[in-house]
């Protein structure tokens, strides 16, 4: 959230502080955004369809 919305999630009680609706909307805007949750959790087109199997990092 950090690099698009300037939010460090790590500062304690700051999710405490906000609604789940606040944080719902913040989440649909990365994925909707170009972001690095976006990238992860949307594949490319063109990518390769693998089922049932799992990827190390």
């Amino acid at each position: 959230m950090h690099e698009v919305y300037g939010l460090d999630l790590g500062v304690p009680g700051i999710l405490r502080a906000r609604s789940w609706r606040w944080l719902r909307v913040r989440i649909l805007g990365l994925l909707s955004a170009e972001s690095r949750l976006a990238r992860v959790l949307t594949p490319s087109p063109d990518a390769p369809t693998t089922r049932g199997t799992t990827t190390r990092r």
